[in-house]
């Protein structure tokens, strides 16, 4: 009976990641801005919020320019946007947080949230994506977008050839400001 209890916990623990059960919302969770503060998420509920894992030297690193004026031109509505950098996809984000703030600022004039920088698929995900992905596909590539309604639940996922022009995506944006 021992035996078979100590194998059912070694194959269990691997898949509970021991303290990263997904919580409820999004705006539960607890994460740290570039700069390493600590930041509550649940400071954005109510808000519609998008996802975006990012990178300095990637192809769709210009969708920057496009989530700017997306952020712009939805703020006003209720819709937050939060960047988390990642450099799981062939070291396209190396900076220190220094230089992605840097490269955000001055090149794109970016005034959203960025967050440290994480691991957004595999084994080592952070938790705030851990949440992400329960039920939707981890991200493939940089610039992976996750719509999330007021509720904080996960609404859609966005693969990183969805620009933020897309029509598709403000339709769903417009439908989760719209919902109550």
């Amino acid at each position: 009976m021992r035996t078979l209890v100590l194998a059912a916990v070694l194959v269990v623990l691997p898949l509970l990641k021991l303290g990263a059960t997904p919580l409820a919302s999004l705006y539960d969770y607890q994460v740290h801005a570039l700069d390493g503060t600590p930041v509550d998420l649940g400071k954005y509920k109510g808000t519609v919020t998008l996802v975006v894992n990012v990178a300095s030297h990637c192809g769709f690193t210009k969708q920057y320019t496009g989530l700017v004026k997306l952020q712009d031109e939805y703020r006003p509505k209720g819709l937050t946007l939060l960047a988390f950098p990642s450099n799981d996809f062939h070291g396209q984000e190396p900076g220190t947080p220094q230089e992605i703030m840097t490269f955000c600022s001055t090149k794109y004039h970016v005034d959203f949230p960025i967050f440290e920088k994480v691991d957004v698929k595999g084994p080592t995900k952070a938790p705030v994506y851990e949440f992400l992905t329960t039920g939707f596909p981890e991200p493939t590539w940089n610039f992976c977008k996750y719509l999330v309604g007021k509720d904080g639940k996960v609404i859609k996922e966005y693969p990183s050839k969805v620009t933020p022009e897309d029509k598709g995506l403000r339709a769903d944006i417009d439908a989760a400001l719209a919902a109550k």
